[in-house]
């Protein structure tokens, strides 16, 4: 006698982890999201330091074109005994000043540009140069008394103190070895020329340069 097996239809249970798949999707979207938004700020903040480095050595570079144009001029007028007094529509001061300024405060460049007997000067009349910074510089004789030879003195009273190489007639004894001789020279007076460059994104420089001219 033979049995007919039964084919028996099993309907599959409800699956209960549909949800977990759809939390898990969420999960990985948000962190994929949040990886993005880093990126993206990452880029950005990488683009503004770069940015701000070439503001600052374009600063740097229009601060040193400024004590260029100092320099040139001492030495243009260093032949012709321009030195000796004070000229303040170019900058220059024939003594140091009694106290010394805080260079690095904008307000100190400020109130020097508005005092017409100040000795500093703005290039290109304070116009911006091609990279957007205004340059100003000035320039100060390392000496004592103003409008006075460097060897000189002030009304014949007070004599000038100057900072100097060294320099005079030769003579014995003027070097280490005994009995030798110094060298003859002009000496050179020294000058200092400070210039500051301000330009975008309130970007600026300040340097500072001595120099040593024949007199």
């Amino acid at each position: 006698m033979r049995s007919r097996l039964r084919h028996r239809s099993y309907r599959p249970l409800p699956r209960r982890q549909r949800g977990l798949v759809l939390f898990i999707a969420l999960i990985v979207l948000v962190a994929m999201t949040l990886a993005g938004i880093g990126m993206v700020r990452s880029i950005d903040t990488g683009t503004m330091v770069a940015g701000n480095l070439g503001f600052k050595q374009a600063s740097m570079n229009s601060a040193e074109a400024g004590l260029q144009a100092a320099h040139q001029w001492l030495i243009n007028n260093a032949a012709s005994g321009g030195l000796t007094n004070n000229n303040y529509a170019k900058g220059y001061c024939s003594s140091r000043p009694a106290k010394e300024p805080d260079w690095t405060d904008p307000k100190t460049w400020e109130d020097l540009l508005a005092d017409n007997e100040s000795c500093i000067v703005a290039l290109n009349d304070g116009a911006a140069d091609a990279t957007g910074n205004a340059v100003s510089y000035v320039i100060h004789r390392m000496c004592t008394q103003p409008n006075t030879p460097y060897n000189g003195s002030n009304d014949g009273v007070v004599p000038n103190q100057c900072a100097k190489t060294g320099g005079g007639a030769a003579g014995a004894g003027g070097s280490m070895g005994v009995g030798s001789y110094a060298f003859a020279g002009t000496p050179q007076v020294y000058y200092r020329i400070t210039a500051r460059s301000q330009g975008p994104r309130n970007t600026a420089s300040y340097v500072q340069a001595m120099v040593a001219i024949s007199n």
